[in-house]
């Protein structure tokens, strides 16, 4: 069912491993067309537009496009006790471990009078999407606007695809877990055409541009983001989850299977990797994947992710290797099931997050640790973070100079825009100082 690649005797080198690693084949330039006609349809028809795409491509046309807050209201009291009680502690606890990632201002004094204030501001208002299709994701919702809230943002506008078994109105625990954060303006709309209207507004609805667009979605969403990146800012262009497993000897075969399982019934391209060097060990998840596999609801969908070119079982000489693979990998979601997780742990660079030992599943990550789930895919992890608060946050330099302080480096100012053929530079310095 899922093949296995053996690296053992490999130079560890990047180079050599990122030949080597698994990956799905996702292009998202061959989707960007696509993206980009169906944004210019929004941008030129509005919520006509917005209608029409629904029609075609979730198989119907909502109500109101701007989901009325009785709604919303509704949703909320239509929530299952269990499912409302775990929403709030998930709110609760993202919320507190965000809280970490706001700085504040810092001041550097160069010189009395002479001072620079970093400080990190909020943008006005953010875009969230969250995807339909083959599962509901209401935890989608809190791990986008948590964020968002705590660091300062006071708009925030929330899109989620038209569901054809609730009449076109957005799924009601997805607007349930709105309501619960306060956010209030919510549009049955997805795809491209969504972050389309989220990027530059939709007049006829009463939509107004946002700074920032974040959350997951297809292949179209991601090119769509590309499309749109430079009119507002993205969080990251999201592909399908992964998951990388380093294993020893010393790991339970059963709940490495459990987990790489967890990933797989995502979607049939899901990637999910165990890293080991331990050939007995590899030998005993191949086997009791077959078991978890078939014992799982969405067991055909598992069978494909794990059977597909992007899910492997990766034999390598050590733990040092193992890293190194990993780090070229750059995983969306790593676990390190060893004898030693933390000496393991620090061989890590790359990865979006990082679960330590048996008992902390990524499934934790994905609910209730208090991390947040929105992470980077397709590698790069080795290059970006996942979602957090920064993500709605802009460093600005503030910059303060007295008379005396600025004078202390007229003549310095005045020699280098002399040197770079920029005369006026220093003429705007000694306007301040005639003779």
């Amino acid at each position: 069912m899922i093949q296995t690649i053996d690296l053992r005797g490999v130079q560890p080198t990047r180079a050599a491993f990122e030949r080597l690693v698994p990956r799905p084949v996702v292009d998202v330039r061959a989707a960007m067309a696509v993206a980009a006609e169906l944004i210019d349809d929004v941008r030129a028809r509005g919520a006509s537009a917005l209608a029409a795409q629904a029609g075609r491509f979730d198989g119907v046309v909502p109500e109101s496009v701007r989901v009325p807050q009785s709604q919303i209201d509704a949703a909320v009291e239509a929530l299952a006790a269990p499912v409302r009680a775990a929403l709030e502690e998930a709110i609760d606890r993202v919320r507190r471990a965000t809280a970490v990632q706001v700085p504040p201002p810092a001041e550097t004094v160069i010189r009395p009078g002479a001072t620079i204030v970093q400080r990190w501001q909020p943008v006005e208002r953010a875009g969230l999407y969250v995807p339909g299709g083959k599962a509901v994701y209401p935890s989608s919702v809190v791990m986008n606007a948590v964020p968002a809230q705590v660091a300062g943002v006071t708009s925030v506008a929330l899109a989620s695809p038209p569901q054809r078994q609730f009449g076109g109105a957005v799924h009601p625990v997805i607007l349930g877990a709105a309501g619960l954060l306060g956010i209030d303006e919510v549009y049955a709309m997805g795809g491209a055409g969504a972050i389309g209207a989220l990027a530059y507004g939709v007049e006829d609805l009463g939509l107004e541009p946002v700074q920032v667009i974040t959350g997951p979605g297809n292949i179209y969403v991601a090119a769509a983001k590309r499309v749109v990146r430079g009119q507002t800012g993205i969080d990251s262009e999201a592909g399908t989850t992964e998951i990388l497993v380093i294993a020893d000897a010393s790991a339970d075969p059963g709940y490495v299977a459990a987990d790489l399982v967890s990933q797989a019934e995502h979607d049939e391209a899901a990637a999910s990797v165990l890293v080991t060097d331990s050939p007995e060990l590899a030998s005993r998840v191949e086997a009791a994947l077959e078991t978890v596999a078939a014992a799982t609801k969405h067991a055909e969908r598992v069978r494909t992710a794990l059977g597909g070119r992007q899910s492997a079982l990766v034999l390598v000489d050590d733990l040092e290797a193992a890293a190194a693979f990993s780090d070229a990998y750059g995983p969306e979601h790593l676990e390190i099931q060893t004898e030693d997780p933390d000496a393991t742990l620090g061989l890590i660079h790359n990865a979006g997050a990082i679960f330590l030992g048996p008992t902390s599943p990524v499934s934790l990550g994905d609910y209730l640790a208090g991390s947040n789930h929105v992470l980077p895919t397709g590698g790069q992890a080795r290059f970006s973070p996942g979602l957090g608060a920064y993500s709605f946050l802009r460093p600005q330099q503030v910059v303060r100079y007295d008379r005396e302080a600025l004078g202390e480096v007229a003549d310095r100012i005045v020699a280098l825009s002399s040197a770079e053929d920029l005369p006026a530079h220093g003429e705007a310095i000694t306007a301040r100082f005639p003779a």
